[in-house]
């Protein structure tokens, strides 16, 4: 069998089924840190021969400059168009060259910038020789980016094109709008912006990077058929390239997201067929104690589609909208809440009253017995599709690991649901929602 049969057969069996059940979350994660400063999580299994890594730096949105913002987006983007020359005197590559080395490896390598972190995932097979191949090659693309002048000159120009095709439309108005309202100055609120996208260029990006990605800053999370020896090697080896920082200096604390002290109606006309709806306020941060109950409140509230209270208000009963969510959105800091929906704009605020009337019912009462036991039912059961492959898997220990969760996180998840009492929720979100300071953004109508 060719290699590249090789690796796409083991590619398409890590999103197959574990077998595993529940007994998945059984697995343990093992945890230490490097002499370099670095966080190591492991879950070795042996159910494929496949091995995936996940390295993550404070290196997200939440550090762009404001007259930058957008910054982390396109750092992370480019790190993934060339590497030069290594010290070992390997050859420089592009982005077609690397295209193809990872192609021959029959391995796979991106990255990525959220509002929190810039992350980096590797999945290679676990055979022996294959594995320090893709290691080695993923050290390269994590500490020796080009970042080509050329190449961002005509990045800049299509992300340019992107962003004017997106202010053509009401939902990216609406969310920039809701985002500003409800984070103020706070850098989740920050929006990338042809104005705030010709102020980068690669002297940044590189500045940026020198300043973030450094090892003592790095949280790996591994997850595959390698023992403790050989991830400890994995993880030394992908920060190799990078300059040391003995040091390490704390980053610069970034002030929490303010609570709104009062209500906040933005109308934004629009001539749309329909008007987009969103209300809400900061939410909380993921570490919270409340995380439990505010999930199965949310699911009860407008999270679980067609069984919750807001589907069954605005559009079942009254034929609103075609659909209503709710939902947090928890990161290192308090992400936003958001009740959000589509409506005829004749029909809009009526629909924003009866979301607002439902909300603040929820508040007030919380969930009734019967619907927190749907709830649990739904959330309990399917937790075993949360971990059921190894790319899902390395999902969650990255989570732990970056939001500093105790180690049994998994083991104790349906434990602690179970925990959750009517009481317990209606009291979490008396905690963290006020229904009479919330902000409501309408794009669309006149």
């Amino acid at each position: 069998m060719t290699l590249k049969k090789l690796a796409l057969r083991a590619v398409f069996a890590g999103t197959a089924v574990f077998g595993l059940g529940s007994a998945q979350a059984a697995l343990p994660i093992q945890h230490w840190t490097l002499a370099n400063g670095a966080k190591i999580y492991l879950v070795a299994t042996n159910a494929l021969p496949i091995v995936d890594v996940q390295v993550d730096f404070d290196a997200g949105s939440r550090r762009d400059p404001a007259p930058q913002a957008g910054l982390a987006s396109v750092t992370s983007a480019m790190v993934e168009k060339g590497v030069r020359a290594g010290k070992s005197g390997e050859p420089a590559l592009d982005q077609n060259a690397l295209g193809e080395a990872w192609a021959d490896l029959g391995a796979s390598f991106d990255v990525s910038a959220g509002t929190d972190r810039m992350s980096y995932l590797l999945r290679t097979l676990s055979d022996p020789a294959l594995l320090g191949k893709a290691v080695a090659l993923a050290s390269r693309e994590i500490g020796e980016p080009s970042f080509p002048d050329d190449v961002w000159l005509r990045e800049r120009e299509r992300i340019n094109a992107a962003i004017k095709e997106a202010n053509t439309k009401p939902a990216t108005i609406a969310g920039r709008a809701f985002g500003q309202d409800v984070y103020g100055v706070h850098p989740y609120g920050q929006e990338v912006t042809e104005e705030t996208l010709a102020r980068i260029d690669t002297a940044t990006m590189r500045q940026r990077y020198q300043q973030l990605i450094v090892p003592c800053r790095a949280k790996l999370s591994i997850v595959g058929a390698v023992t403790r020896a050989e991830a400890e090697s994995v993880a030394t080896t992908l920060l190799s390239r990078l300059p040391a920082n003995d040091a390490c200096t704390p980053l610069p604390t970034i002030a929490p997201v303010a609570a709104l002290t009062a209500p906040k109606d933005e109308r934004i006309p629009f001539d749309s067929a329909q008007a987009h709806v969103f209300i809400g306020q900061p939410g909380y941060p993921r570490k919270d104690p409340d995380h439990f109950a505010l999930n199965l409140g949310n699911y009860v509230l407008g999270g679980g589609g067609f069984v919750s209270r807001l589907t069954n208000e605005v559009r079942e009963k009254r034929g609103l909208t075609y659909s209503v969510y709710s939902g947090f959105a928890p990161g290192l800091d308090a992400g936003a809440f958001r009740i959000g929906f589509q409506t005829r704009p004749d029909q809009a605020e009526e629909a924003i009253k009866v979301s607002r009337e439902v909300l603040a019912k929820f508040v007030a009462e919380g969930p009734t017995e019967s619907e927190l036991k749907a709830a649990k039912d739904n959330l309990i059961g399917g937790f075993p599709l949360l971990l059921d492959s190894n790319r899902k898997l390395i999902g969650n220990v990255a989570n732990i690991a970056w939001h500093d969760l105790p180690l049994d996180y998994l083991d104790t998840w349906t434990t602690r649901m179970n925990a959750v009492t009517a009481a317990d929720v209606k009291a979490a979100f008396a905690r963290k929602l006020q229904p009479e300071r919330m902000v409501t953004v309408v794009v669309g109508g006149k």
